[in-house]
């Protein structure tokens, strides 16, 4: 899976800013009316993918981003599915 992500780094790459933007863009403008799961899980997949490439070309600054915004986008779907509650 690794040699294919390498051969595709910059598609694959581009196709998780894509997903960020649009999930994001989903927040902004739908506001409290956000599909909130659906964000999530859409935010936190774009990260792994985006945090598998930043690891393989040994990026360690956007590996630490994007580990950072899975271990957002699990609290965010644990929050969601009300799994865990934060006062």
């Amino acid at each position: 899976m690794n040699l294919y992500i390498l051969k595709h780094i910059g598609t694959l790459e581009m196709i998780g800013v894509i997903m960020r933007i649009i999930s994001f863009t989903l927040v902004s403008w739908l506001g409290p009316e956000s599909p909130f799961l659906f964000v999530w899980i859409f935010n936190t997949a774009d990260a792994l993918l985006l945090s598998w490439c930043a690891i393989l070309k040994k990026e360690k600054a956007y590996t630490v981003l994007n580990g950072f915004w899975i271990l957002v986008g699990i609290v965010g779907i644990l929050r969601t599915v009300g799994l865990l509650q934060i006062p």
